[in-house]
This record gives structure tokens, sequence and C-alpha cells, in this order.
């Protein structure tokens, strides 16, 4: 049933993905250029792009989402830290299988930041979850580049790789299977004793948390990769569009996963007591 959902959103998403959505709009004005309809539909496209060209949309749509969790003061923090979670993005696994080397795109601070936490929390257990995002090759796999980045760095032994989530609700599925794991061999304490950092880009971090936490796994927010800027005029359709796809993407995924009860808020936030202290973890 995971896997449907996974490919039913692929396809949906080629269709409704605002660069994808415009094109089909204009390329069906003008198959219907001779009706007042296909008119509106040529001129709505063209405008919308022109727009979209100059103002950075994307900039409104990110903030209520990337200031959803603040970044902790990990100084501050009073309960100790079972492990670390990370979640998988910001690789490019199939460019590094051709170029054979790691090879990152503009979520690389996902992965980049985990050195230091790892050296703040020597003890601390440390899964990586992440597979394939491709319906067309998923033999490649995020958590393969991630394997081989943190080994090279002198890091893989500490490393536990999960590598075959396609989205978010598996990487929070799989991760509860391997922390039941470690539970059961004794490799972690009594779950009140510690929690899970969860570090993914801030503008995901919301559904993110809304997942684990109906996985049962009480996670502190470590928001990274913040997309949002000051700017209101950016000269740059490119840019502005891809920031737009991406954080369109991520409210529908929203509201998608609330519709099928993946999450039980439609924008999780910080839990009104205590956020980043309470909370256990039910195997």
């Amino acid at each position: 049933m995971t896997d449907l959902f996974f490919y039913l959103s692929k396809i949906f998403w080629v269709i409704v993905q605002p660069d994808h959505f415009l094109l089909l709009v204009l390329v069906l004005g003008l198959l219907l250029w001779r009706r007042l309809s296909g008119v509106i539909m040529v001129w709505g496209s063209v405008l919308t792009m022109l727009a979209l060209s100059v103002f950075p949309v994307a900039n409104y749509l990110l903030e209520p989402l990337e200031q959803r969790f603040p970044k902790p003061d990990l100084t501050q923090l009073e309960a100790p830290i079972a492990g670390i979670i990370v979640l998988g993005g910001g690789e490019e696994p199939e460019r590094s299988a051709v170029h054979k080397m790691p090879q990152f795109n503009s979520a690389a601070e996902r992965l980049m930041v985990l050195p230091s936490l790892m050296l703040r929390y020597p003890n601390a257990k440390v899964i990586f979850t992440g597979g394939s995002g491709s319906l067309l090759r998923p033999e490649y796999r995020g958590g393969d580049v991630a394997k081989q980045w943190l080994t090279e760095q002198g890091l893989g032994a500490r490393l536990i790789v999960e590598r075959d989530a396609r989205n978010t609700f598996q990487n929070a599925l799989y991760s509860r299977e391997i922390i039941n794991e470690l539970h059961a061999a004794g490799e972690l304490d009594d779950a009140n004793q510690g929690k899970w950092l969860l570090v993914t880009s801030a503008f995901h971090m919301p559904r993110s948390v809304g997942v684990y936490r109906k996985a049962g796994i009480d996670v502190i927010p470590y928001p990274v990769d913040y997309r949002q800027f000051n700017s209101t005029v950016h000269l740059s359709l490119n840019a502005n569009m891809a920031e737009l796809n991406q954080v369109v993407r991520e409210w529908i995924g929203l509201g998608a996963y609330y519709l099928t009860e993946k999450t039980t808020e439609l924008i999780p936030g910080p839990l009104a007591s205590a956020p980043l202290l309470t909370g256990t973890l039910d195997n």
C-alpha cells in the first residue's frame, strides 16, 4: 500500500508541478486559441510566468513552514540524546554512480551538518534513512551516497543506513523498525531517557515531525537548509520556479499526508508543553 501511494503521488506531481502545469495550460490554450477559454489560458499562463520571473512567490509559502520549528539550542537541552535521524534528499545517487564520487544538491546540508552533531554526541546512534525517489531508476539509493561520503570522513562505522525508504512516510516506518531492533538488542537505554534529533530541510520539517510522531518516535526538530530570503524582487524565472516547485510540493504533501492519516495535524507544530523535552517512544 505504501508503494501504491508513492507511485500515485509521483504521477500526480508530474501533472500539477507548477512549471509543468503552466506549460500544459499554455499548450491547451494554443489548441483552443479560437475560443475565449483558449485565449484566457494562453495569456494567463504567459502573464503568470512573467510575474514569477520577477517575484519570488515561493518566499511567502516558505515562511510558515521554515519558521514552524526554530532550531534548538543544543547547549540548553535537558533531555539526553539517544540518537540522530537524518532524512535523505540531499544526495544525487545516479550522478554519484556515474562519476564514482558523492554528488549532492541544494539540500546537502542535511548530511553536511552530521559530522558536527556526531562530534557533539559521540555515543549517540546515527540513522540515515533514504532510498530512491525515482520511478525509472530505483536502483540508485541516497543511502549509498551518504555511507560513502561519511566513510570518507572516517565516520562510517557509527552510521546505520536505511536505503529502502522512498518517501517521508517510509522514512518514519523504517526508522521505527531500526529503533525497535536497537531496543531489542539492548543497544539503547530506556526510551524515556533519550530523544532523537531529527535533521531535515526547514521547509520539510513540519511534515517530517508529524509523520515521526504518528510512528511513535518523539523527536527534537533540528532544521537545516533554509531557502527563504528577504528579497522581494529576484529576476530569475528558473530560480523562482525551482523554489516554487519545491514549496508547492511540500504543501501538497502536507495535505495528502493529513487526508490519508499519515499525520494527525495538517501543519504539525511544536508541542504545547515543553516541546523539546517531553513525550515517550512506544515499542
